[in-house]
């Protein structure tokens, strides 16, 4: 009875989810699927301006050019030791050094590295600090499900699928990636 009243909870709010229009464009992932087939541009810089404490308005700093630059390198560099030479331990140190841990793209990536290693709580921990950067980050939905989908926890994992679809539809590869896994057999000891 328990499970039959979570599947008409899990049905209905789907339905509502994605009978809405989607609030964010679908290039807010900020990347593709698990892995991605070609690497992405670097995200962009979504650190905040410091807060002004007083009436007057403050100038936020001026960040260089060069320092962009040293930026959207240094995660290229952090993305192809992931991806294409599978040295999480590596990148993790590259993505830490970059000094971007609030930026939901680098957090993810930590995430993901953690999970390769099969750190699932630092993983988790990663994955809910940029989801907490950006509750739109389609990538980190995806990667998260695919944590839930190897952690077993399936109902978690179709939630992650909802939100997907609520971003950026049920054709994007990060909904395909995610409902590929949930479709297989649950214990069959896949890791994604």
């Amino acid at each position: 009875m328990k499970s039959a009243i979570k599947l008409a909870t899990l049905t209905l709010f789907s339905m509502a989810v994605i009978a809405s229009p989607p609030s964010v464009p679908a290039f807010a992932a900020g990347g593709g699927g698990d892995p991605p087939s070609a690497s992405p541009p670097p995200p962009p810089d979504t650190r905040s301006a410091p807060k002004s404490t007083s009436k007057s308005k403050k100038k936020a700093p001026k960040q260089s050019s060069a320092d962009d630059d040293a930026f959207r390198q240094g995660y290229r560099t952090a993305h192809a030791t992931i991806y294409e030479r599978n040295d999480f331990a590596g990148a993790i140190e590259q993505l830490k050094a970059l000094g971007r841990d609030d930026s939901a793209d680098v957090a993810n990536l930590i995430g993901y590295s953690y999970r390769k290693l099969g750190d699932y709580r630092l993983s988790q921990a990663w994955y809910e600090r940029a989801l907490k950067a950006d509750p739109n980050h389609v990538l980190t939905w995806q990667y998260y499900g695919l944590w839930q989908v190897e952690q077993g926890n399936r109902d978690q994992a179709s939630y992650h699928l909802t939100r997907i679809a609520a971003i950026c539809g049920t054709a994007c590869e990060e909904y395909r990636s995610l409902a590929a896994a949930l479709e297989k057999p649950p214990g069959t000891g896949l890791v994604y």
